[in-house]
């Protein structure tokens, strides 16, 4: 086998895999149960209208993209994951709104250069493992003049402190893959769009979670739900001692973080970042 005919097996093999860890547990709940307003904070910062042409990558089950197309505008979704698609199709249909669902690689996108009015991605192309070619796909498939928009975990913040935590009990990422929360610097990301944007507006903010009862009650829903943490309980479940380790520290992660009083309350920092490409 040829060295390029290697890459290409290794980056199917690595896709399989990511496909398959979003597919584990329930990210659809968590997505609509934590941070419902986010897809909304995104459509909002990038001024989607009615007749606009959007496309949101790494869509998950559409947070973003059901908003936009409420939004007035036409919406195409894709996701790596097609279990994410179907109940993206069916909390679309729900909410009666049309949106089309399309399987697809964020590093290899099945759209014409320019197609789009609007390129945009709320948590979600930051998973995608080669951030450069995530982000050379959204900048060409968006027409010139359009807007590209992007709402990422910060690596200061809870869920950037989360991947933090859960590194040393995870696999190995593979040669070339990077971190997600990257893209939640401003400095990362702006040197990913290059001279091929301008405009670029970039702010810090946070979303209120209060959905848990206590610091242990957030470890247990993400054990049970968010498919990065399933895979990392997976990895370790012959060794009850890393298991209670990463058990202790997913929950202390919690309790750092926690300003409230009854209950537990966080403030998950995002970057929202929203630029024009040139043309």
């Amino acid at each position: 086998m040829t060295a390029s005919a290697d890459n290409l097996e290794a980056d199917r093999v690595l896709k399989a895999r990511h496909r398959a860890m979003w597919a584990l547990g329930d990210y659809p709940t968590l997505a609509a149960e934590i941070i419902p307003e986010l897809g909304a904070v995104l459509v909002d910062a990038c001024s989607v209208r009615p007749g606009h042409r959007v496309l949101d990558v790494a869509a998950g089950s559409g947070n973003a993209a059901i908003q936009a197309a409420l939004a007035g505008a036409s919406v195409v979704a894709c996701d790596l994951t097609p279990e994410l698609l179907e109940s993206g199709r069916e909390r679309a249909s729900w909410r009666g709104v049309e949106v089309e669902w399309r399987e697809a690689d964020a590093e290899a996108l099945p759209f014409s250069d320019g197609e789009f009015d609007t390129v945009l991605s709320c948590v979600g192309v930051m998973f995608a493992p080669h951030h450069q070619a995530s982000a050379d796909e959204m900048v060409r498939v968006c027409r010139a003049g359009g807007t590209i928009g992007l709402l990422s975990w910060t690596p200061e913040g809870f869920v950037g402190q989360m991947f933090a935590a859960m590194k040393p009990y995870a696999a190995p990422p593979p040669p070339g893959a990077q971190p997600p929360p990257l893209w939640g610097s401003e400095d990362h990301v702006t040197a990913l769009l290059g001279d091929r944007v301008t405009s670029v507006d970039a702010r810090r903010q946070t979303v209120t979670v209060d959905r848990f009862a206590a610091p242990d009650a957030f470890r247990d829903y993400f054990k049970a739900h968010y498919g990065p943490t399933i895979a990392a309980y997976r990895g370790i479940a012959e060794d009850p001692a890393r298991v209670a380790a990463l058990d202790r520290d997913l929950a202390e992660l919690a309790q750092r973080h926690d300003r409230g009083e009854a209950t537990t309350i966080m403030e998950w920092e995002y970057l929202l970042l929203t630029a024009r490409k040139q043309g």
